[in-house]
């Protein structure tokens, strides 16, 4: 079975990113999409609920299953016997770091590879970034998130 590791913060999920999921979903018999952990970033959605969200976002998609983890993702990648990690890239800006992470990832262990899936060009302007940003300015940003997550945003951002 090939399985592939698609690490992240999805702080929040956005719909370029489940672009990257359903092509990783169509290449591999399993896709797991890690939330990475750091306890030296404050997350903008509690973890639980950003499970939660990617949970209800990807629920159409067979053969994906969603977990969080708080080390290296190369290890939880080796506990899960992947071989494979999928990055997503939206622009050339998001190369280098991507090649430099890939890299570090190859020093650690040269039997993981990564996979850069490059998103549709509809979505190379969404970054979780700018949708948290519209949310806080309470913004609309239902053409960038799934369903669930615009829904939680706007519950979240237009109390008071």
């Amino acid at each position: 079975m090939r399985t592939a590791i698609y690490p992240g913060s999805f702080d929040p999920i956005t719909k370029g990113h489940l672009d990257v999921l359903e092509r990783a979903a169509n290449i591999f018999d399993k896709v797991i999409i890690v939330v990475s952990v750091n306890v030296n970033k404050k997350s903008f959605i509690p973890l639980e609920d950003k499970l939660e969200l990617i949970k209800e976002s990807c629920s159409n998609i067979k053969n994906v299953q969603v977990d969080s983890y708080d080390g290296l993702t190369i290890e939880y990648a080796k506990q899960h016997n992947a071989n494979v990690l999928i990055r997503g890239l939206r622009a050339v800006s998001d190369f280098e770091y991507e090649m430099q992470l890939s890299q570090a990832n190859n020093a650690l262990c040269p039997d993981i590879h990564t996979v850069f899936l490059i998103t549709k060009p509809k979505y190379n302007f969404i970054s979780s970034g700018t949708v948290r940003e519209i949310a806080y300015m309470k913004g609309d940003i239902s053409k960038f998130v799934p369903e669930p997550v615009a829904k939680y945003m706007k519950l979240k951002y237009t109390k008071g």
